[in-house]
């Protein structure tokens, strides 16, 4: 009697997964969100310069800042995961940016219609990097890669922090506002 035997890849909770599927499917994404980072870094500035209100243009600022940090843990994970750091295009993000381009060409300057349109613009790619690395961070959980999950960890708290804030200043006065214009 002749008897199989199934060779198993390691779970993340056993065994690294480098050569895996998923991990590279994980490395793809991290490259993704790289791309989107070092985007919006440029990004920020202009969304800052476009900004009605001092406390959202201080808000951007502040944003640029942050984001220049979740570019280097980025950076810190590729190295931890003994990759190379390479960006690859995001359409998402892409197409994020562009949006927030469209509301500053059409929405008139010193308006708080102008910093409403920022504010969701801004909040659209906070989401959008919530999910990410929300899901990236369980991943890297799933794969045994602790380092990684911690770093991802705190660049997603600091993005639901910085959704938070933008939020506040919402609520606090330009909603109100840019109703009134």
């Amino acid at each position: 009697m002749k008897t199989t035997t199934k060779t198993q890849k390691p779970t993340g909770k056993t065994g690294k997964m480098e050569d895996s599927e998923f991990h590279e499917f994980f490395v793809d994404e991290l490259k993704d969100i790289y791309w989107a980072e070092k985007h919006l870094v440029k990004a920020l500035p202009k969304m800052q310069k476009a900004a009605t209100s001092p406390e959202l243009a201080a808000a951007f600022e502040k944003h640029t800042q942050e984001t220049q940090t979740h570019i280097d843990t980025l950076e810190q994970v590729f190295e931890l995961l003994g990759e190379k750091a390479v960006a690859k295009k995001c359409d998402a993000m892409a197409g994020l940016l562009e949006e927030a381009n469209g509301i500053i060409e059409d929405t008139d300057k010193g308006t708080m219609i102008r910093d409403a349109g920022l504010i969701i613009a801004a909040q659209k790619v906070e989401h959008y990097e919530i999910a990410t690395y929300g899901t990236l961070r369980t991943f890297a959980e799933n794969m045994g890669h602790t380092d990684v999950q911690n770093l991802l960890q705190q660049t997603l708290d600091n993005e639901k922090n910085t959704d938070v804030a933008l939020t506040e200043i919402a609520e606090s006065f330009v909603n109100e506002s840019a109703a009134q214009e």
